[in-house]
C-alpha cells in the first residue's frame, strides 16, 4: 500500500516517507519495506523428542493361588452337594463332620506354599527376583516357586509335612545305591522325582551357563538343631531359615542378567 504518513521499516529502520510503497502490518500497527526479506535473526531450535523408554512389569503371582483355589472349588462342591440331598439337615451335617482327607490335603499344600511366599517375599531385590505358582505347559502340574538370584535359578518345591525329613540309603557294595527320602516313617522319595522333572523344564528354557538348582523346603518339619539339611540326586532338602542364605549368596550374574532370566521365565511360565 502507499503510505499516507512517513514511517520507519521495523525490520531495518529505513525512514519511509509518505506515498512509499510498503507493508503495513495491522497485528503490529507497523511497516516494512517492500523488497525487505523479513527473516528471524536466529533460526528457530529443532527440539528432538524422545520417548520415554516403556519398562516391563513382570507379576510374580501369589504364593498357594492354585491350590487355594481347588481347596475352595472342592469345599463348595461338598457343601452343595451335602446341602441338595439333605435340605433341612444339611447345615448340621456339614457343622459336625470334617472335609474329606483329599480336599485338606490341598488346604495344607496351600498353606505351606503361602507361608513360605512371604518369606521369599521379604528377600525381593534386584539380583532376587521371585515368580510364584507358575504352570509348567502342557501339563497340569505347576512350580511352587522359583528364584532367580546372582548365582543361579532356583526350583522350590513347598511342603508342609510333619515329622523328620531324613535320607535313607540302601544297597551300596554289592547291590545297587538306592536313595529314599524319608519324613518320619513315610515314604516321600516320589517328591524329589517331581522336582527333578521341574528343574529339567526349567533347565530346557535357559542357556546352558545358568545353574539350576532343585529344592524341597519343609516349612513345619521336625528338624534337628544341629545338621539335618541333605541333598538326594541333586535335591537338596531343608527349611526356609536354611534356604534364604543360599539365596542371598553372591554369584557371576548381574541385576541386569537376573532381570532377563526372570523375565524370560515369567513369559514361558505362566501364573497358574
Amino acid at each position: 500500500m502507499r503510505l499516507r504518513y512517513a514511517g520507519a521499516c521495523r525490520v531495518c529502520g529505513v525512514e519511509l516517507p509518505a506515498k512509499v510503497e510498503a507493508i503495513y502490518e495491522r497485528t503490529t500497527k507497523t511497516v516494512r519495506c517492500v523488497s525487505h526479506d523479513v527473516r528471524p535473526a536466529v533460526e528457530p531450535a529443532v527440539v528432538e523428542v524422545v520417548e520415554p523408554a516403556v519398562v516391563e512389569v513382570v507379576e510374580s503371582g501369589t504364593a498357594g493361588a492354585s491350590a487355594r483355589r481347588e481347596f475352595e472349588r472342592r469345599k463348595a462342591k461338598r457343601e452343595e452337594r451335602i446341602r441338595t440331598k439333605h435340605p433341612k439337615l444339611g447345615g448340621l451335617m456339614l457343622a459336625v463332620s470334617d472335609e474329606q482327607q483329599s480336599t485338606t490335603a490341598w488346604d495344607i499344600g496351600a498353606l505351606g506354599e503361602e507361608r513360605l511366599g512371604k518369606g521369599l517375599d521379604r528377600l525381593a531385590s534386584d539380583t532376587l527376583r521371585l515368580l510364584h505358582d507358575r504352570r509348567i505347559p502342557r501339563s497340569k502340574a505347576n512350580i511352587d516357586h522359583l528364584a532367580v538370584t546372582a548365582s543361579g535359578v532356583y526350583v522350590i518345591d513347598a511342603k508342609k509335612y510333619r515329622g523328620r525329613p531324613h535320607l535313607k540309603i540302601e544297597g551300596g557294595l554289592f547291590r545297587p545305591r538306592v536313595e529314599r527320602l524319608l519324613v518320619g516313617s513315610r515314604d516321600c522319595t516320589k517328591l524329589v522325582d517331581g522336582v527333578l522333572k521341574q528343574v529339567d523344564v526349567v533347565r530346557g528354557l535357559l542357556d546352558d551357563d545358568v545353574p539350576v538348582h532343585g529344592v524341597l523346603c519343609f516349612v513345619e518339619a521336625d528338624w534337628p538343631l544341629i545338621g539335618g539339611t541333605f541333598t538326594t540326586r541333586g535335591v537338596q532338602a531343608l527349611w526356609p531359615k536354611k534356604l534364604y542364605p543360599k539365596l542371598q549368596a553372591e554369584g557371576p550374574f548381574t541385576a541386569d542378567t537376573v532381570a532377563e532370566i526372570h523375565r524370560k521365565l515369567a513369559h514361558a511360565l505362566r501364573a497358574a
